[in-house]
């Protein structure tokens, strides 16, 4: 949006736990108790004090003189603390430094606690030691901190009442910060507006009388009209997350700044309607199924993307979240080695018997004998996919001294000495070993019947840990209580337990030498960490700068930084017409542009244009007026 600052506005900020992440006292106790063997009892006894303070139990003047006899610092640890400090700005005011600096002469620093750490900390954004208002200490001749400055108003009960009194501002005043006394500017009428940081910090009895609550700087400015690094303030929009992903996702996410709720469990077509209203970004698994029903409900109208935490998006209506200009990312690599691992492993256990056996153990049966165990080495295994995973398997298999042989309903290049089979049949009526690994759509169902298991050599070992609708499981249960199937491992079903506490029911259970494990081919905390990762920075960049690289549903572009521009991004039907049309408006309001990027796929199309920060404001809305227009959205 066009620039637009405030006339005769003063801002007034607090510094510890609002400008900097930390309580700057209670860190420079930390650092100068360092090896004392009661450092942590009386880092405690500090941060004790200065919760009691902020949270208005306690007078400040009693606070502050009780928390500065504990410290037992000096000049030297000051120095360790600036140092610390600088690398503890807010988030938000990192990223508002522009502002931050442009506004400097009208931004005013008011804090309890000391211009001795203060002032070379705030200097970092831009603002001058003459707009920083704190308390000063005093030291003895060895530098040792031996008071303060006890004239200062500030190191006195309702300080930064007594200050802003003295001061005589004029025009409006805003006052930001986490604690009591910094609502008291706001109840004392010295202050126009009082706005609760809890970026860092929340306390219930500052927010209750609060005008605002600001879980960043981002929101204030935005909140007022101010010029900033976001345009539209990341802690407004929703994040949602299912089926328990790692916690590194929801760490990169609220990193951001976003508002993230995670659900442990799946959730079936009705919750979702329910939990996605307002919902930005949706994260999800394998077992919650984003259907049309879904993405038509008018609770879905602000989801702009969709991660799917896992391989697969046949649980994704992919065409209509492109119809909605959705775009969808996944994790095509992230998990490939564990799944191909588990294959492995589970081959040899097969063979060897070993869940059998181990379980006779279990009950005290010693049975040592090499009947019905065997090597997997020269015998062949039979592939049903030759994708990511179906190539790995491939590999370490020949390594293990297989023979492969794979089937794919599309032309892949084999690797070492791995054979193409020309139909399933071929590939069936040959192999020892056959393990699926194919995708979830829908023309893949039943793809293993009674009459593929009827094409199966005897005393077959099978194994599916792709999607558990590809088998049909009445056949595998005539298939392995018939002798066909000698041992069987799989890892998905046709219908799997929403969440742990759930009983899993299913035909397979009981039967002998069959290894049933819970849907883990992928859940491993290598690969889920990976996941955890590799999803979310799909997402992110898509929301911060524009860029599709790697979507399944949309068309890709792989954008560079935004620097010093406005971004605007144009989801369209993918028509005649409408680049010239875009165009048409920058040409009408004379818009310099500096960059210009489209990619469209049959259905849709995707213009992104960075523009000068000069411009006018219908813009905006004249885009979005252009027929066949999807979506439209502005970053800067």
């Amino acid at each position: 949006m066009p620039n637009k600052q405030k006339e005769q506005l003063t801002i007034v900020i607090d510094f510890d736990s609002t400008f900097t992440k930390v309580e700057a006292l209670d860190e420079l106790a930390d650092i100068a108790l360092l090896g004392n063997p009661k450092q942590a009892e009386i880092v405690s006894k500090i941060r004790e004090i200065t919760d009691k303070g902020m949270a208005g139990e306690i007078g400040f003047a009693d606070s502050l003189r009780d928390r500065v006899a504990l410290l037992s610092a000096n000049k030297i640890h000051i120095e360790q603390l600036i140092k610390f400090l600088k690398g503890k700005i807010s988030d938000s005011f990192k990223r508002n430094k522009a502002f931050i600096q442009e506004n400097a002469d009208s931004i005013l620093i008011v804090s309890s606690g000391f211009k001795d750490f203060i002032v070379p900390v705030v200097e970092e954004l831009g603002i001058a030691e003459e707009n920083v208002y704190a308390n000063t200490f005093t030291y003895d001749a060895e530098g040792n901190i031996s008071g303060y400055d006890q004239e200062n108003l500030l190191s006195k009960d309702g300080g930064k009442v007594l200050l802003l009194k003295s001061l005589e501002l004029e025009g409006e005043v805003y006052a930001i910060g986490d604690g009591y006394t910094d609502y008291e500017m706001r109840e004392s009428g010295l202050a126009n507006k009082f706005y609760a940081f809890t970026e860092n910090v929340s306390r219930q009895n500052v927010t209750e009388k609060a005008d605002f609550v600001v879980p960043s700087l981002d929101e204030f400015l935005y909140i007022n009209g101010l010029s900033r690094a976001q345009s539209y303030p990341k802690s407004r929009i929703k994040v949602l997350l299912l089926e328990n992903v790692h916690p590194k996702a929801v760490q990169a996410f609220k990193k951001e700044g976003f508002q993230v709720e995670l659900l442990k469990g799946a959730l079936d077509e009705e919750e979702l309607i329910e939990k996605i209203k307002d919902v930005s970004i949706l994260g999800l698994r394998s077992k919650t199924n984003l259907t049309k029903k879904v993405l038509e409900h008018p609770n879905a109208s602000r989801l702009m993307c969709v991660g799917a935490f896992c391989i697969g998006t046949n649980q994704i209506d992919l065409a209509e979240c492109e119809k909605r200009g959705i775009a969808v990312f996944n994790a095509p690599y992230s998990n490939t080695r564990s799944v191909v691992e588990l294959s492995i492993g589970l081959m040899i256990m097969l063979t060897r018997n070993i869940v059998e056996k181990s379980n006779r153990m279990h009950a005290g049966v010693w049975d040592k004998s090499a009947t019905n165990s065997y090597e997997i080495r020269g015998k062949k295994i039979g592939l049903v996919g030759y994708g990511n995973i179906g190539t790995q398997i491939s590999v370490l298999a020949e390594a293990l001294g297989m023979e492969v042989y794979f089937y794919d309903i599309v032309d892949k290049l084999a690797l070492g000495n791995a054979k193409k089979c020309n139909t399933l049949k071929e590939l069936l009526s040959q192999v020892d070993f056959v393990s699926l690994h194919v995708d979830g759509r829908k023309s893949n169902t039943n793809i293993i019947g009674e009459e593929q298991f009827s094409w199966m050599k005897e005393n077959v070992i099978f194994l599916n840990l792709s999607r558990g609708h590809v088998v049909e499981i009445s056949a595998l249960v005539n298939a392995i209580k018939s002798g066909k199937v000698w041992g069987a491992a799989v890892d998905v079903f046709p219908y799997e337990p929403k969440t742990n506490d759930e009983e899993f029911v299913n035909d397979l259970r009981g039967l002998p030498n069959v290894i049933l494990t819970p849907h883990i081919g992928g859940s491993t905390e290598e690969a889920q960490a990976n996941i955890g990762e590799f999803v979310p920075s799909k997402l992110l960049q898509f929301m911060n700068n524009g860029s599709t690289y790697g979507s399944v549903n949309f068309p890709e572009l792989q954008l560079p930084p935004l620097e010093n521009a406005h971004r605007l991004l144009h989801i369209h039907q993918n028509v005649p017409g409408i680049l010239a049309k875009i165009n048409n408006v920058f040409a009408k309001y004379s818009v310099n542009i500096i960059g210009q990027y489209l990619k469209t796929t049959e259905k849709t199309g995707y213009v992104i244009t960075d523009i000068s920060k000069e411009y006018a404001e219908e813009i905006a809305k004249e885009l979005k007026e252009i027929d066949n227009t999807i979506k439209f959205r502005m970053l800067y």
